[in-house]
């Protein structure tokens, strides 16, 4: 097999590149990582409104903001649009949600040192422009045409594209908020049974997390909405891929899925030395890789092309050079920590992940797709086998705990990781998750005002 190309801007001139470049992403044990991503929603605290982009209290403020915490700006046709730091970057989400992406760390401890370093600093500039954010799964107050559009060229090809293939691709780039966990693989065999596991809990996770229960300001029915709006985005590209469970499945297995998911954008730089999208969307990667793409007849893709093409897919579990983790919804800085705790536990010690193989293994297709299917409704209550996912959850738990208690990475004060799934043991046991407990207050001492998720959930 050849190695992918020696430069991210040569031509892939074979297609085994592809396959080569995924595989570069192995790792040894002792460098394997974690990296741990969150989203969370902007509001002004006089209104309650999501801010814009522009103006002394909108997004792009915030950014520059942030600057004189040492994140270097990246721009965009001149517009602050995303922070560069040690690793780490913060970017926007189509609407304004804030995303950090935090820089690869060895243990959970240093995962919400970040968290909480990150939080501080937007604290610090937000309170300034008077705005606060908030940790949730879908945005519970405001409609869709009600939110504002960032100004970065790839969400004008999406927002064009989505309503062609579903009809709540708009609701998802505006309107949810997710926390998802970057993990590595050592070998071939290794993702696969990594990939298998975490596919098949997927729904474990978003049952564990669900909180998003609100659509402008009334119960929607769901306790994970952002979940549910994931089943009508795009089934091009979304999904818990069966294939993945098939025997043989392994990297070129997933190429070939990926270079089936219909394209967005390519990104060039044009003669006057700006970048611009090129409109792809609903073009075939196959045929790039053969020159013939429409509007770009005769050029190849480089492996830059493909690195962005692969985060054009969003399904439950994602493949790139590391293995992603994307069930769950977001939330305050306890789950954010929670998240990765969990996936660790039961992905990154060799016990845990024979247990967890063992838990899923002989789960159905028809299963796991019900899994998938009924958890966005009802959660740690879903019937599975005679019981419930919240057996299901409290069995998982016991699997990530043990796992962290092997790896036994501790802090300063001599504390393991399993201090981080604390809250999640707590939701499980009590079997009542986070949206539950919003819904009981909305309908309780709130008397269905849903401004007051703002005022008493805000980070």
């Amino acid at each position: 097999m050849p190695t992918s190309s020696p430069s991210p801007d040569a031509p892939i001139l074979d297609p085994r590149e592809l396959t080569a470049e995924i595989a570069s992403g192995e790792k040894p044990r002792p460098d394997w990582r974690i990296g741990t991503e969150h989203e969370k929603f902007g509001f002004r605290l006089d209104d309650l409104r999501p801010p814009t982009f522009d103006g002394e209290r909108g997004i792009e403020a915030l950014l520059d903001g942030l600057t004189r915490f040492g994140w270097d700006p990246v721009r965009e046709n001149g517009r602050t649009v995303a922070l560069l730091r040690d690793g780490a970057s913060v970017t926007l989400e189509p609407a304004g949600q804030l995303e950090l992406s935090g820089a690869p760390v060895v243990d959970i401890h240093e995962t919400c040192r970040e968290v909480g370093s990150h939080l501080f600093e937007v604290k610090a500039v937000a309170d300034e422009l008077r705005l606060g954010f908030l940790g949730m799964g879908f945005q519970p107050k405001w409609r869709r045409d009600e939110m504002p559009w960032m100004p970065k060229g790839r969400y004008k090809i999406m927002r064009e594209y989505m309503p062609k293939v579903g009809s709540l691709g708009l609701d998802m780039m505006t309107r949810t908020c997710t926390v998802q966990v970057n993990l590595d693989y050592i070998t071939e065999a290794d993702m696969v049974k990594k990939f298998r596991v975490a596919l098949a809990l997927q729904p474990i996770a978003t049952a564990l997390f669900a909180d998003s229960p609100f659509t402008e300001g009334r119960p929607n029915g769901y306790l994970s909405y952002r979940s549910h709006i994931w089943t009508d985005t795009d089934a091009d590209r979304t999904g818990m891929l069966d294939f993945v469970f098939e025997d043989g499945f392994g990297y070129e297995r997933y190429v070939d899925y990926i270079l089936d998911v219909p394209m967005y954008f390519v990104y060039r730089h044009g003669a006057d030395g700006k970048g611009h999208y090129h409109d792809a969307s609903g073009q075939s990667f196959r045929a790039f890789l053969r020159g013939e793409l429409p509007g770009l007849e005769g050029e190849l893709p480089t492996m830059r092309d493909w690195t962005d093409h692969m985060t054009t897919a969003f399904p439950e579990v994602r493949l790139k050079k590391y293995l992603e983790m994307r069930g769950a919804d977001g939330g305050p800085w306890n789950r954010l920590c929670a998240l990765p705790a969990f996936w660790v536990g039961l992905l990154y010690d060799d016990a845990a992940l024979d247990a967890a193989w063992d838990l899923v293994r002989d789960f159905t297709r028809a299963e796991r797709h019900a899994l998938r299917d009924h958890v966005p409704r009802t959660a740690l209550a879903t019937p599975f086998r005679g019981h419930s996912v919240r057996e299901l959850a409290i069995e998982a738990l016991k699997i990530s705990a043990a796992g962290l208690r092997r790896r036994d990475r501790r802090n300063a004060q001599d504390i393991d990781e399993v201090r981080f799934l604390e809250p999640l043991i707590e939701l499980a046991e009590a079997g009542q998750t986070p949206a539950e407990r919003k819904l009981e207050l909305f309908h309780g001492e709130w008397h269905g005002d849903i401004d007051r998720v703002f005022r008493e959930f805000a980070y």
